[in-house]
């Protein structure tokens, strides 16, 4: 056997030892410094140090799930720098544009935007389903993630690449037009309140239905509230439909599908997006999708012709 061969490769050699715990102090620092000390930090540094030695299983799956990992540490860095700070946020033009394009005009004759319509005419059986379909932004891709790597792990990185790039891109779009949600109009009208925390809006009726504090826990940690457009809750069920079409599996995609479309109407619902937010994180995936895809087939040639 080779002595570099995987079985009798050290899990503790000196340069891991060195590299990761350099890693874990400097994002513990920075953490600091940017955002302050959260207990979810040092969380995610023992977890990402107890998986990589535990042994060559585990390290190649963290290795692999790091691409989420730096996705949510960026994410969470967003709070050291608000996208408020460097354009202005729209608020009036956004719900005008909301209510020209998709306005429905009621009995009383006015005209609502569908988050008015539906804040209208909730019921226990929606507050129930459109919170559980919004549960699944999260799980289901990583889930899904999980599920390729020990399939197909060409596709994994593909996927997990892909669901990076979409974010970065709608990362810039949060800079380069900042845009309140339907809640924060029914909430605070169109005046800016710079530092305004995150709500649950209507998912709260869900949290009250069952008694728990499942969407005011994840909210109270939001980066930044003016970040609806895009709307990426809307991208990451697409991301996922699109590369489980891609994988063929089946039935699995009419189950990812349903979910899709189950986020899309929740976002409405629940007024944390309008429906110009979902209609742009759609295009947020696809484009991201398009683009990421032509950088991998731009990567493929270019080794092809080294050859």
């Amino acid at each position: 056997m080779k002595p570099d061969s995987p079985q009798t490769t050290s899990l503790f050699t000196k340069k891991d030892l060195l590299v990761t715990s350099a890693i874990s102090v400097a994002y513990l620092l920075l953490s600091y410094l940017l955002i302050g000390f959260k207990p979810e930090q040092l969380f995610l540094v023992i977890l990402f140090n107890i998986l990589y030695y535990a042994s060559q299983a585990t390290r190649s799956f963290i290795v692999g799930f790091s691409i989420f990992i730096i996705y949510w540490i960026i994410y969470d860095y967003m709070k050291a720098f608000p996208n408020y700070r460097y354009n202005a946020v729209h608020i009036q033009d956004l719900y005008n544009a909301e209510k020209s394009i998709f306005g429905i005009h009621a009995a009383n004759g006015a005209v609502l935007t569908p988050n008015e319509w539906w804040l209208q005419h909730t019921s226990s059986f929606l507050d129930v389903l459109t919170g559980a379909f919004y549960l699944c932004w999260v799980p289901v891709p990583l889930l899904f993630a999980a599920f390729l790597f020990y399939k197909n792990r060409k596709m994994f990185y593909l996927f997990c690449l892909t669901f990076l790039f979409v974010n970065l891109l709608g990362f810039v779009v949060y800079y380069i037009y900042p845009a309140a949600p339907p809640w924060y109009v029914q909430e605070h009208g169109f005046d800016f309140i710079q530092g305004t925390p995150g709500n649950t809006a209507g998912l709260h009726r869900f949290d009250d239905y069952f008694g728990v504090t499942i969407f005011k826990s994840l909210y109270a940690k939001g980066s930044n509230v003016f970040a609806a457009m895009p709307s990426l809750h809307s991208a990451y069920p697409a991301i996922v439909l699109y590369y489980g079409i891609k994988s063929r599996l089946g039935w699995f995609n009419i189950v990812f599908a349903i979910i899709t479309a189950g986020i899309w109407f929740a976002a409405v619902y629940t007024s944390h997006h309008y429906v110009l937010d979902v209609l742009a994180g759609i295009t947020c995936a696809a484009v991201g999708i398009f683009l990421f895809e032509k950088m991998v087939k731009w990567r493929e040639a270019r080794k092809a012709c080294r050859k």
